[in-house]
């Protein structure tokens, strides 16, 4: 997922195609898209008619991924060593209401502070309500320690979704659950969706032209999107229940993580 800094910034805002484009180059190139040269090309390439943006700024953003990717390193070391435990290999695992992250599964959560979805780098401990509810501790990556915040492992921690790739359409149907960004005047989030409807169009590897209608759940609307503002979930679960919403109020399924903790 795209991250959005909570940190105000001097530079323009960036649109949802900018944010995408330098998400994929810093993807294939890592720490040598930091090249002044590269980034005063992808600036001229991204520089809209009505929004410029320069070098600096892009440099700017792929060192804020590096500083996350760290970030997500660091808090490695806190793994606990699970080789000789063959049920919890490849999961999160939890000690003395210590968390310890896994790399090879990855989560996400719903906040509570915007009820959009961010990619979890770290579960940092866990307490049972009175209720009987399974409660985490999660850091949001790209984030601080002043976003932490506790979030109910049934309804709000998940496998995480899988960005869209134009390849890979085949794997989105009408009627699934998907994780889309949503893009309005005064913010823009990863929020739940359900496809509508799918217009399939002939296209190659490289760029979708398959028109999306998806319903935002968490407000009913509804908007035609193309496949980079999709990802596809891992496996089709219930959502959180909106209450405003006219999905079913069918329960979730249990989380893999809850899984893991009985």
């Amino acid at each position: 997922m795209v991250e959005l800094s909570l940190i105000d910034s001097p530079f323009p805002k960036l649109s949802t195609d900018q944010m995408l484009e330098l998400e994929r180059i810093y993807n294939d190139m890592g720490e040598n898209a930091f090249d002044q040269n590269l980034c005063q090309e992808i600036a001229a390439t991204l520089s809209a008619a009505n929004t410029s943006i320069s070098w600096e700024q892009v440099q700017q953003w792929f060192q804020n991924k590096l500083h996350e990717s760290q970030d997500r390193a660091a808090s490695l070391n806190q793994l606990v060593d699970i080789s000789d435990t063959p049920s919890l290999r490849s999961s999160t695992v939890l000690q003395g209401n210590r968390g310890a992250v896994v790399s090879d599964l990855a989560f996400e959560a719903r906040s509570t502070k915007d009820l959009a979805w961010h990619d979890v780098s770290m579960l940092l401990n866990y307490r049972v309500l009175s209720t009987g509810e399974l409660e985490a501790r999660v850091r949001y990556a790209g984030f601080g320690k002043g976003e932490d915040e506790w979030v109910n492992v049934k309804y709000g921690v998940r496998d995480r979704s899988i960005p869209l790739e134009p390849s890979e359409c085949h794997k989105v149907k009408d009627g699934d659950l998907v994780l889309c960004f949503l893009e309005r005047d005064d913010y823009a989030l990863y929020c739940d969706a359900r496809v509508l409807s799918i217009q399939r169009k002939q296209h190659d590897e490289t760029d979708c032209k398959c028109i999306y209608t998806v319903r935002f759940l968490h407000d009913n609307s509804e908007e035609a999107i193309h496949w980079k503002r999709v990802c596809y979930r891992p496996t089709q679960e219930e959502s959180v229940v909106y209450h405003n919403s006219p999905e079913p109020t069918i329960e979730p399924s249990m989380s893999a993580i809850e899984n893991l903790w009985g």
